[in-house]
């Protein structure tokens, strides 16, 4: 207790250990010294007001002058707040905190008792195993969650922002020292070097693996407090918003993923958690894996109904009419969670999270409805499957109802496996949305009808996203026209929409001839499907030549050809920007 008795004692607290610590002048050090006086004689707390009325003149009350080094000793962390009414010291005037009581705070009764605050770490020795490893990195995330909480005023913590940095900055070089030491591969290093994680996309990564090890009550799987933890301004935490968007590397590339939560105000919450995969690699780095979660692909390829379909464009990439989009970010809004609590509170949406949608894409081939299913899905962050409706007689021949049904039965399977919500896409779905045969004699007639009321039974029970693409409206059954949420027209693209298609479409990179005139082709009456097969049957013919320089004769012979077609030779497809 020398250090203490020092303080209290010495004629001049400058000269003390404790005093080049404090990080203050001398007046502040002097009301520290009062304070640990009354806390030494059994007085736990004591009045602002006291202290300054003790130290400083009651005349004209220039006592009142000196708030400010209170002020400071309550930021620096040396002094805690007893009782303060309803008010956070950081967020009370001067003059509020007049009337507060303070008491030495856990860092200065430490700094009085050991003489110093200094971290000691111990001996730089090799980490021998990724437990180990583990256990200093997250012992990194507390702290940066500490300050983070600190700086928002939602804890009153005896250590400053400045002294929680310092043990920080201790702590991180301390695991470079001992990673630089270490011959024993250490797993977490290995994947971060491997999928070249930034210094903030590991913090997000580490502090998810915290909290699945640690078992707890979510804390850090929340998307404000993950942003909190590795940001240090307002600023910050607007740019780091990227980090776990859409289209960030950490979901991209399937390291995390996140699920959409209802949380106690009524709004949908965004929680986010490692994929597997990338558990078991951390966490049994030596064993093999055991499938847990079954991948969607993987189990579409041991079925023979059913095709996977991998999304690489979203709503945003795709050429689209402005009330087609308009549309479709009606669809999209559903997980908004102000539109939520909103549909929740009129009765339109039950407690089901998930986006429910049936809509017709209807248009001629080749004007992007299926690209358009597909970039749906990937804006929604969701796996699509795709079934070709057109070959569902030659398949099923005879025991039609039976198989209608095993499409969604075998649809809700594959879901309940992977633990998703694939959107399923009908393509080409004309025969099982085309008007009912009325007083049907023939047998074949008899079938259609029995597979499109079972169709249109499972229409009505579906829950969750279907799109079905046909070409033509006009002989849609009534009854499956008010079953569909949503009938969306695809048209041919006019001359504005038709140079936007070239120009997206054409190489980049190609060499075009003096004078190349893409206004001239966008003339041509094509859809973006016959634009895309046009300058690929271009292309394969430029590329044969020595000097592969690409033409608008070449594009013109390839357009009257394609245009003189006897059939429409464009296959449903959409428009990547």
């Amino acid at each position: 207790m020398k250090y203490i008795i020092e303080f209290i004692q010495s004629d001049d607290v400058r000269k003390t250990v404790i005093y080049k610590h404090l990080k203050c002048n001398k007046t502040e050090a002097e009301l520290i010294r009062y304070v640990c006086r009354g806390y030494i004689k059994g007085i736990e707390e004591v009045s602002v007001l006291d202290i300054l009325r003790s130290n400083f003149s009651d005349k004209s009350y220039s006592y009142l002058k000196k708030l400010p080094f209170v002020k400071k000793l309550l930021d620096l962390g040396w002094i805690t707040q007893i009782s303060f009414g309803q008010f956070k010291a950081h967020e009370a005037s001067q003059l509020e905190l007049l009337n507060a009581s303070v008491t030495p705070s856990i860092a200065l009764l430490r700094l009085l008792e050991e003489g110093s605050l200094e971290i000691q770490l111990p001996d730089i020795k090799p980490y021998t195993d990724h437990l180990e490893y583990l256990q200093d990195q997250f012992d990194m995330v507390g702290l940066l969650h500490t300050i983070s909480t600190f700086k928002q005023g939602l804890t009153d913590s005896s250590l400053s922002v400045g002294r929680l940095k310092n043990k920080l900055s201790l702590l991180s070089a301390r695991i470079d020292e001992r990673l630089k030491v270490t011959d024993t591969p250490i797993v977490v290093e290995e994947f971060f070097e491997e999928k070249e994680l930034s210094e903030k996309e590991k913090m997000i990564f580490l502090a998810l693996l915290k909290e699945e090890y640690s078992g707890g009550e979510g804390q850090f799987r929340d998307m404000n407090t993950l942003i909190e933890l590795i940001s240090f301004d307002e600023y910050e935490k607007i740019k780091n918003r990227a980090l776990l968007e859409e289209g960030s590397r950490l979901i991209t590339e399937g390291i995390i993923d996140y699920e959409e939560i209802l949380n106690m105000f009524g709004g949908v919450s965004r929680s986010f958690y490692l994929q597997d995969e990338v558990m078991q690699r951390i966490i049994h780095p030596k064993k093999k894996k055991k499938v847990t979660k079954l991948k969607l692909d993987m189990l579409v390829k041991e079925q023979d109904i059913f095709e996977y379909l991998k999304p690489s464009t979203t709503l945003d990439d795709v050429v689209l009419h402005p009330k087609t989009r308009e549309t479709l970010q009606t669809v999209v809004r559903q997980v908004d969670k102000a539109v939520y609590k909103k549909l929740r509170d009129w009765g339109i949406k039950d407690k089901r999270k998930g986006i429910d949608a049936r809509i017709i894409f209807y248009g001629a081939a080749g004007t992007g409805k299926t690209m358009t299913a597909v970039s749906l899905a990937k804006t929604l962050k969701k796996p699509i499957l795709s079934f070709d409706c057109s070959k569902i007689l030659s398949m099923y021949v005879g025991e039609s109802e039976k198989n209608v049904r095993r499409i969604f039965d075998d649809f809700k399977e594959l879901s309940k496996k992977a633990k998703v919500e694939p959107i399923l896409l009908l393509n080409e779905a004309d025969q099982f949305l085309s008007s009912r045969s009325e007083g049907a004699g023939s047998s074949a007639d008899k079938m259609h009808n029995q597979m499109q009321n079972i169709f249109l039974e499972q229409i009505e029970q579906f829950e969750g996203i279907l799109i079905a693409t046909t070409n033509l409206l006009g002989n849609i059954d009534k009854a499956f026209s008010r079953r569909f949420n949503h009938k969306i027209e695809f048209k041919k693209p006019g001359k504005k929409q038709r140079l936007r298609l070239w120009q997206f479409m054409l190489p980049e990179n190609a060499d075009y001839e003096e004078g190349f005139d893409i206004l001239a082709l966008a003339k041509y009456e094509l859809t973006g499907g016959q634009i895309n097969l046009v300058i690929k049957n271009t292309a394969y013919k430029v590329a044969m030549r020595d000097e592969s320089v690409f033409t608008m004769k070449d594009f013109i012979e390839e357009i009257e050809k394609e245009m003189g077609s006897s059939f429409d030779g464009a296959k449903s497809m959409g428009f990547k920007i």
